[in-house]
Formats: structure tokens, C-alpha cells, sequence
């Protein structure tokens, strides 16, 4: 089973901008679209996007569109989440996750093999 790490997360300012980071261990990263989550303290988990096997391909949710871009290395067996335009409501505990739902799914329950999570805060 492919194990996931985030990293990148850190206290930054709004209008700022973040790479985030999730590093995959196993073979079947290359198999399956990954996704990004984030989840804000006493709030449900929120879906951020997914990225494609191939990484030509991407949707988002509406309060990201526009600012957040993700992509993926399969060299590196690694998916990252290019952060612009950071908002004060953006700050959340973000998470990847493997995809097996249908393309254009938001279900959390379409992702596995969560990784333990990263930390943004955005200060205004």
C-alpha cells in the first residue's frame, strides 16, 4: 500500500504564496490520480483538487480555482500543490490522498492512503 507524506507547510502572509509537498513511497503512485484536502480547525475535511495519472489534467474546487495549481513528479514520486494569492481562509491542515473514484468525484470517501498532514496558516 502506497504511504503518503506531506511537507511544506508553514506561517506565511496573505498574498503570499506555497509550494506544498507530498512524497509517495511505493510503485502504484504512478497508477492512480492523487488529491489534496484540507481540513480548518472545527471544520469538516474540504476538497481542494486532483491531479491526474499523467498530471495533464486537474480540477478544483471553486474557492481555489484560480490561485491553486497541482501537479505531480513521477520521477520523484511526488504530487505538489503550488499555492498563490494566499488568503486568511486558507489556513487548514492540508492533506493528499490516492484517487479511486470517478474523474470529477469530490466524495472523500473516492481517497485513501492519507497522509498525516501539513500546516498552513495565513496571516492577514
Amino acid at each position: 500500500q502506497v504511504q503518503l507524506v506531506e511537507s511544506g507547510g508553514r506561517l506565511v502572509q496573505a498574498g503570499g504564496s506555497l509550494r506544498l509537498s507530498c512524497a509517495a513511497s511505493g510503485d502504484t503512485f504512478s497508477y492512480y490520480p492523487m488529491g489534496w484536502f484540507r481540513q480548518a480547525p472545527g471544520k469538516a475535511r474540504e476538497f481542494v483538487c486532483v491531479i491526474s495519472m499523467s498530471g495533464r489534467a486537474s480540477y478544483y474546487a471553486d474557492s481555489v480555482k484560480d490561485r491553486f495549481t497541482g501537479s505531480r513528479d513521477k520521477a520523484k514520486n511526488t504530487a505538489y500543490l503550488q499555492m498563490n494569492s494566499l488568503k486568511p481562509e486558507d489556513t487548514a491542515t492540508y492533506y493528499c490522498a490516492v484517487f479511486y473514484g470517478s474523474w470529477g468525484s469530490r466524495l472523500e470517501d473516492d481517497f485513501a492512503s492519507w497522509g498525516q498532514g501539513t500546516q498552513v496558516t495565513v496571516s492577514s
